[in-house]
């Protein structure tokens, strides 16, 4: 057996309210004719679950396995609820569409929504026998992403400061809960990349639950090296998103992509093997580093239907699941062990 599970997907790109994507019982119906073995569900989607009950009642939980199709629910997604942990007075307004309507225009009633959603996931995610959530940071930095004007001394160091301050309390009772918080590292977070994503675990004090969702999508659009990252945080992988992506620079624009939409940025998102990510060398170094959870489609791209790129998604990420070997592949020409026999090749006998 493959010691990554999967195939699995995220359902949050393809909810809708029509059939079959309208509730649990019909959209994991569609996933499983698709050859997917889990489904990871967006946590602030009523029409897949209602998380408030979920936190509050184990049965409610237990009913909801029950409806989907004998897949399994891989995590709980709270990437909107945590991004309003934190937000920058800057996209207050085009954030505020993730929230509740009764606390919209209301910053501090909305932050204390988002912090009582995360429990909620939380809990939830503990009642239905999870041990992980992706989500995000939110953000107070990214305005300032770019040196210039020269930011104030002292800056970075107080918005982690803040952001590990508001995130300690829900750290907290995760570690009560058994549960991780498995950031993904994602440009307009505060954690984005590797060197941010150490600074805000050292703001909580290395917190134990502080975990990282693997994206490499987003680490091609930001011309990193997503393989040797891997390496560099594998302790801290706890979830894994199969996304792929490319990055073509231009005479025209780069990294920052001149305000361009999707089609036309250098950086942009693709459907499983259209881009450029190497998922050979993901898939070896994910495996070499000892995870063992899911392998979850999440499905963006802006030439390929969702409908296609969901039915082409179960089949890549199977065939890149491995199986662990049961012996070294050189075995056959091994010796025995002899420790008289060691020492005289050495000459030290």
């Amino acid at each position: 057996m493959p010691q990554i599970k999967g195939p699995a997907i995220f359902l949050a790109q393809f909810m809708a309210d029509t059939e079959p994507f309208n509730t649990l019982p019909n959209i994991t119906a569609w996933v499983k004719s698709l050859g997917y073995a889990g489904v990871q569900i967006p946590s602030w989607d009523s029409r897949v679950i209602d998380i408030q009950k979920a936190a509050e009642s184990k049965t409610y939980c237990d009913d909801l396995k029950g409806q989907t199709n004998g897949l399994e629910i891989t995590e709980l997604a709270s990437h909107l609820q945590g991004q309003l942990v934190a937000s920058h007075p800057a996209y207050d307004e085009l954030f505020d569409g993730f929230a509740d309507p009764s606390v919209r225009g209301h910053i501090k009633a909305r932050n204390e929504w988002a912090t009582q959603q995360m429990r909620y996931v939380i809990k939830a995610s503990a009642n239905l026998g999870l041990t992980v959530s992706p989500s995000f940071t939110g953000a107070l930095l990214w305005p300032y992403m770019y040196p210039w004007p020269q930011r104030p001394a002292g800056i970075v160091e107080e918005a982690f400061k803040e952001l590990a301050k508001r995130w300690m309390p829900i750290l907290n009772y995760a570690d009560e809960n058994n549960v991780d918080l498995a950031y993904e590292l994602h440009p307009g977070e505060d954690t984005h990349d590797g060197a941010s994503f150490e600074q805000f675990l050292e703001a909580t004090g290395n917190h134990p639950r502080v975990a990282i969702n693997y994206d490499p999508s987003h680490f091609v659009l930001q011309c990193m090296d997503y393989v040797g990252f891997i390496d560099l945080y594998g302790s801290r992988i706890k979830a894994f998103h199969v996304k792929d992506a490319e990055f073509r620079p231009s005479a025209r624009a780069g990294v920052y992509g001149g305000f361009q939409g999707w089609k036309e940025r250098p950086g942009r998102f693709r459907s499983l093997g259209d881009g450029t990510v190497d998922f050979g060398q993901v898939f070896t170094r994910m495996t070499a580093i000892g995870y063992k959870s899911w392998a979850v489609l999440e499905w963006e791209c802006c030439y390929k239907d969702g409908l296609q790129g969901a039915a082409e998604g179960a089949s890549f990420i199977a065939k890149h699941l491995i199986e662990v070997p049961t012996k070294a592949f050189d075995d056959f020409a091994g010796a025995g062990s002899d420790s008289e026999r060691n020492r005289r090749v050495l000459g030290i006998s």
